[in-house]
């Protein structure tokens, strides 16, 4: 199957490249039995700023690729038996017909599918799919801040992203040019890993002392002072919560209509042949 794919898409290549074209009035630079290479055909072989060396051996490169493409192509024809080229033959049509009907379903579709979701047709599909959205890391609500040891206001930022009233929030938020990395969003899901990322020195912890509800955690290095502040957790083999995945439910959704949709294009197309006697079984068994 491989082999026959690779030949397939040597003989796709072959058949339809233009440059492989007949004798024509205009200079020609190359020649394999009767097939010619024109000077226009070489348009855009060579970049602009090219040396003139360089530009020599694209030319001549792209000439013996057009030559031994061909030389392959005719030793082909006379070599291959009739069957086997019978069968490329249909292969070939077959893959042009399967590019040419995809691309116009996709044209159909993308004119007529309509891609808006609502939040009961979400959390349906999402409890029908439970069973896919298991976690197999753990995912964590937090908030961090990174700061210099030696900051001026460093115990006042500490109590105001433990206590984290709205008024702390839009003070820290007022001051973050100042934090070396820092995230104060603290109602999205991240992945364990992505702490690692953010917050190296995290790694270092025990990660069951580190994976606690509402836990607050306070940890130096020779030069940095990291807060960070864990609100919730989830564990590998809990169900990832939906606003997690809404992206894959939103997309499962989009694809269930997209597949509908092409079922009943398909459906109409059929009886619009019909309708019109552009189509007809004869009952001549």
């Amino acid at each position: 199957m491989i082999k026959n794919i690779g030949i397939l898409f040597l003989v796709l290549s072959l058949s339809s490249c233009d440059f492989f074209k007949p004798a024509s009035p205009g200079n020609p630079v190359a020649r394999v039995n009767e097939n010619f290479l024109y000077k226009e055909d070489l348009v855009g072989v060579v970049p602009e700023g090219v040396s003139k060396d360089d530009s020599l051996v694209l030319v001549n490169n792209y000439i013996n690729k057009w030559a031994l493409q061909l030389l392959l192509l005719s030793g082909a024809e006379r070599n291959l038996p009739d069957k086997t080229q019978q069968e490329f033959n249909k292969l070939v049509v077959q893959y042009k017909s399967d590019l040419y009907t995809k691309a116009y379903l996709d044209a159909l579709v993308k004119q007529n599918i309509n891609d808006n979701t609502n939040p009961e047709e979400l959390k349906e599909v999402y409890e029908s799919n439970k069973e896919s959205f298991k976690l197999n890391e753990e995912l964590l609500k937090l908030r961090y801040i990174k700061i210099a040891q030696n900051a001026n206001d460093a115990k006042d930022i500490t109590n105001k992203f433990k206590s984290f009233t709205s008024e702390d929030k839009r003070h820290l938020d007022s001051i973050s040019v100042q934090f070396k990395s820092y995230s104060l969003n603290d109602s999205i899901w991240i992945r364990y890993s992505q702490l690692i990322e953010k917050v190296p020195i995290t790694g270092s912890l025990n990660k069951n002392q580190l994976l606690k509800k509402t836990n607050f955690i306070q940890l130096t290095d020779s030069l940095d002072l990291y807060l960070v502040h864990v609100n919730e957790v989830l564990f590998p083999n809990d169900y990832a919560p939906l606003e997690y995945v809404l992206p894959t439910v939103n997309q499962i959704v989009v694809n269930r209509r997209k597949l509908e949709l092409i079922k009943q294009l398909e459906k109409d197309i059929i009886q619009d042949a019909n309708s019109n006697k552009k189509f007809e079984i004869y009952n001549n068994q």
